[in-house]
């Protein structure tokens, strides 16, 4: 009898100290962002947003440690496979947050969620995962690819514009930004014209658009290739003829580069460092303390991914086995995003508003994006009808 204590004895003991090495394990991010080459503020931009976060939380999420590892994909899909993989097998990573670039995105999303772990999006956000093929496994704290440009669409057709000029980089988001604008602008398109991404002489493209004169220019035109665009498009003579409808072209991660020659172009967001909430205020502020700069989508976007998985880990008291769990805490999204009212569809793809927004030079020097006008309210994309949630 009494060695059948002893025996039951040491199981609860082992039992106990093996929940609580489970109970110590450390949280582990994988975090795959583009930070070198043209395009690297972007991805610089997002890891900051999600360092802060982390910072804010006291570097925990529900008690446990969080171990955060940062890989680079190069903006190259072969790589990012390879770089994934590596945060999948070798670094066991809970969740994996990132990339920037949809072709990036395309590339990670099935070796990632085929592994059955949760893929947080801060900034690509393709139609290809928002319909028939999402997944429990797959969010977006940014938006659909299509949304953001069919507010400068709206905008377009709003105001009048019969003729306008679209440039794009020839990839899915580019494509995505073409068919997103012209879901509500109904005027005549003089041309439109893809580029090879990461292009920065844009001579020939300026000298087209000088020659047909539409009334407006549309573009998408991220990082370095968004400096070029603009600073030519000012040398040009063309920025106080034409005026450009943009996303992701004039933002606080080119606006540094851009200068003066990015004042009074237009841009379309789903926020701005000036969106009036206190989250958004001390967001920013700290923000710009820590690194010198004023925060774009980019690092929004990552600041509220990291918030979300912290919810999500929150709501299942750190426990991450049982994966329908922390899918459905996910879901839920049950933080207080830096842009306000937010929540998923049916697809893992947020509901929310959507602004105009417009470059302006600060008192301080600084150059950011301010809010013009709410152009959509509580705003869901066009494919969410097409995911059957449990996909």
């Amino acid at each position: 009898m009494k060695q059948q204590l002893k025996v039951v004895a040491l199981a609860a003991l082992f039992g106990f100290a093996a929940t609580a090495a489970v109970a110590q394990d450390k949280i582990k991010i994988g975090v795959i962002l583009t930070l070198s080459g043209p395009a690297a503020v972007l991805g610089q931009q997002a890891r900051d947003g999600f360092a802060l976060a982390i910072k804010d939380l006291g570097g925990k999420m529900a008690g446990r440690d969080v171990e955060v590892v940062v890989v680079d994909d190069e903006l190259k899909p072969d790589a990012a496979v390879a770089k994934v993989t590596g945060l999948l097998e070798r670094d066991k990573v809970d969740f994996v947050m990132g990339p920037i670039f949809s072709n990036v995105l395309q590339a990670i999303h099935k070796p990632v969620v085929d592994s059955k772990t949760f893929l947080i999006s801060p900034n690509a956000g393709p139609s290809s995962y928002a319909g028939k093929n999402c997944s429990p496994f797959f969010y977006v704290t940014s938006y659909q690819n299509d949304q953001v440009h069919e507010i400068l669409g709206k905008v377009a057709q709003d105001r009048g514009y019969k003729r306008v000029y679209i440039i794009a980089p020839n990839y899915q988001a580019g494509k995505d930004a073409a068919a997103g604008f012209k879901l509500d602008y109904k005027g005549e398109i003089v041309e439109e014209t893809y580029v090879p991404l990461g292009m920065l002489d844009f001579q020939v493209e300026l000298s087209k658009i000088a020659s047909l004169k539409p009334d407006a220019v549309f573009t998408f035109m991220p990082g370095g290739m968004g400096v070029g665009l603009v600073k030519q498009y000012k040398q040009a003579g063309l920025a106080d003829q034409i005026p450009v409808l943009s996303a992701f072209t004039v933002d606080e991660s080119t606006l540094p580069a851009q200068q003066d020659a990015a004042v009074g172009m237009f841009g379309g967001a789903d926020w701005a460092p000036n969106l009036d909430n206190p989250q958004n205020k001390k967001f920013v502020a700290a923000y710009e303390d820590a690194y010198h700069s004023v925060p774009a989508t980019y690092a929004f976007q990552a600041y509220d991914a990291a918030m979300l998985i912290d919810s999500a880990v929150r709501a299942v008291k750190g426990d991450l086995s049982n994966k329908d769990a922390v899918a459905a805490a996910l879901k839920k999204a049950d933080f207080t995003s830096l842009r306000g009212a937010f929540k998923f569809n049916t697809n893992g793809y947020p509901i929310q508003d959507f602004y105009l927004t417009k470059v302006a030079k600060r008192p301080d020097g600084k150059f950011q994006t301010e809010i013009v006008d709410k152009v959509f309210e509580n705003y869901g994309d066009r494919y969410a009808k097409d995911c059957m949630p449990g996909n």
